[in-house]
């Protein structure tokens, strides 16, 4: 919601100053949906205000449940007739979290991600970004009213469509909302944020959002593989992330995730792992790092993903490496929601 304009609404129509803060904490803690449901404020502002402004910046096309129930993938219609995708998770019982967009399509096309293959049309705007985090409050809130339970959203990721740090400056204002005491109330350390390795961002990240989660998409660990399925290599390559990775640890002292999708026979080979091992191990305070592998989610691509029994062999010789290292669960793959595979063109 655009709450600068709902600011100007509520002087132009000479309400109190508290005003505002009462239809905020309606809105971005409560899950109100429309401003005829703030029971608080007079029937008349009620009114004015549905007329004026728009809770949401876009109008919900489709939701997909999976058959489980731990994953939710919502299709938004932006006003200008683009689309993107958002997804809601449930890794435990009672806990949900949010993967939102940053972009429409993606420039990067990593010859694995189906966000790529649709090409870049767009960034998101601070209040497309933080829109989605207020779609899905308004969702549970109904869920929790049909089901008589309380689900509640306990962590954000930047990792659904678009490259973050490539629009940075919209990203960079939707945290400060996500975290405004104000607004949505988000602790810092409940949101990251993934790069796949904009390093002149990095520095300006470590210094505005020192406690919020940093990722990086690592992928590959040797220069002409990554060259070959993600371009972005070219321009920061894997000394430039070592560099932008021991930088950040400096002003933040904080972990960095490293992000492994495994491909079968591209980059799970006995010469991958052992060439990821030493890469991690020769970046300074490698301690702090954390590898997430994540096994590949099928979309209409070359690629497969690697088997379960060789993931978990890779996971055990990383961490007898002294290498702190998980499986990352993956959920949604069946409503194609999963790491990678977000695109309206389903």
């Amino acid at each position: 919601m655009n709450y600068k304009l709902l600011e100007e609404i509520l002087i132009k129509e000479k309400q109190p100053k508290y005003r505002l803060e009462q239809i905020k904490k309606a809105i971005y803690q409560n899950g109100i949906s429309s401003f005829l449901e703030i029971k608080n404020i007079s029937k008349e502002l009620r009114e004015i205000l549905n007329t004026k402004i728009q809770i949401l910046s876009f109008v919900p096309e489709k939701i997909l449940i999976s058959m489980d129930k731990k994953s939710v993938k919502a299709l938004l219609k932006l006003k200008d007739g683009n689309f993107i995708e958002t997804i809601l998770i449930s890794p435990k019982p009672g806990l949900w979290s949010v993967c939102v967009s940053s972009q429409v399509g993606c420039a990067l096309n990593c010859r694995f991600c189906a966000t790529g293959k649709m090409g870049f049309k767009r960034n998101l705007s601070a209040e497309e970004i933080t829109d989605q985090i207020l779609f899905w409050i308004q969702y549970l809130k109904i869920e929790n009213s049909k089901l008589k339970i309380q689900n509640n959203i306990s962590n954000i990721v930047f990792m659904g469509m678009g490259e973050p740090f490539l629009n940075y400056e919209n990203v960079k204002q939707s945290l400060i909302d996500l975290t405004d005491k104000n607004l949505f109330c988000f602790g810092a350390r409940s949101i990251s944020v993934s790069t796949s390795g904009i390093m002149d961002k990095i520095k300006n990240f470590a210094k505005e959002f020192p406690q919020i989660n940093l990722a990086i998409s690592l992928h590959f660990a040797d220069n002409e593989k990554r060259n070959k399925y993600m371009s972005i290599n070219k321009q920061y390559d894997l000394r430039k992330i070592k560099q932008g990775i021991e930088k950040y640890f400096e002003t933040t002292k904080r972990k960095i995730f490293i992000e492994y999708i495994l491909l079968k026979d591209i980059n799970d080979t006995k010469e991958d792992i052992n060439k990821l091992l030493e890469y991690l191990k020769s970046i300074k305070n490698h301690y702090l790092l954390h590898v997430n592998l994540i096994r590949y989610n099928a979309i209409k691509s070359e690629f497969k993903a690697s088997d379960y029994n060789k993931i978990q062999k890779i996971k055990n010789f990383l961490i007898n490496k002294k290498i702190s290292t998980t499986i990352r669960k993956s959920l949604g793959s069946e409503i194609s929601g999963a790491c990678g595979q977000l695109t309206y063109k389903n």
